[in-house]
């Protein structure tokens, strides 16, 4: 468990749900994008962020503040709690959202406030932290029983059309390995896949797109570099000039400069 506060407009660098991570945000504003479908919590509303999935966020400030609260489910902590209490096994959860919107309940609120005094900078105490989780996690399955089948279920991503998840995912900032997780396929079988849809190597094919794709944002679009540069996965502003420049022969700012002279 964590309640954080930060600046405003980072995007985080990690785009992977590892686990199941609950969100609630006590002040400001969390704008989310899954590659689909775009999401916003704002204070005193929360969300439920599946695993596995990929995902780009923005935070901002309300009033020069930002708090949340953020509690993840770990398959441990997930086992143990459905030995422990049985909860009435249920169909695999098939709603395909990245981000559940819990029914709204007045349990919540008072569970958010009863949270933080355990908090030491940030940080739960680790004898009141699986208590908290247990909690809220009945919570949770008390508003919605049918979450149970999304809890619940430990299996991996099934095997799903390559080229429709590249195409709508490539800006996503993660491992080739991760890629080829989500899509439920080994490394090697991704690989080789892959080279059968677009006839090049994960790799190559991840970076040209980008570079394509920040190509036209720039001259049809009129977005500046240093705005685009994270939100098509790369990690800094000198690597995409770089890898820019080495693909179309001029770096993105002359690009823009061009665009600047012709209007």
């Amino acid at each position: 468990m964590s309640r954080s506060n930060y600046r405003i407009g980072v995007i985080s660098a990690e785009q992977f749900i590892a686990e199941h991570t609950f969100a609630y945000i006590i002040k400001g504003e969390m704008h989310l994008y899954d590659g689909s479908n775009s999401y916003v919590l704002r204070s005193g509303e929360c969300g439920l962020a599946r695993k596995n999935r990929l995902i780009r966020f923005k935070k901002e400030k309300e009033n020069g503040e930002l708090e949340k609260v953020f509690v993840f489910f770990d398959e441990a902590f997930l086992r143990a709690f459905q030995e422990k209490h049985q909860p009435e096994v249920l169909p695999k959860f098939r709603w395909g959202e990245t981000i559940l919107r819990p029914p709204k309940n007045n349990l919540m609120p008072n569970f958010i406030q009863s949270l933080l005094p355990y908090y030491d900078h940030g940080k739960i105490n680790e004898a009141f932290a699986d208590v908290k989780r247990e909690e809220l996690l009945l919570i949770l399955l008390q508003a919605q029983p049918e979450l149970a089948g999304l809890f619940f279920y430990y299996g991996i991503p099934e095997k799903i059309n390559i080229e429709e998840f590249m195409n709508r995912n490539y800006q996503f900032n993660v491992s080739i390995n991760r890629f080829a997780y989500l899509t439920g396929r080994s490394l090697s079988a991704f690989k080789r896949d892959f080279k059968q849809v677009f006839n090049d190597t994960p790799s190559h094919w991840v970076v040209r797109r980008r570079l394509q794709e920040a190509y036209f944002l720039i001259d049809k679009k009129n977005q500046k570099p240093a705005k685009i540069y994270l939100e098509l996965g790369f990690e800094t502003l000198p690597h995409f000039s770089y890898a820019f420049k080495k693909y179309f022969g001029m770096a993105p700012t002359e690009l823009a400069g061009q665009k600047k002279r012709r209007l």
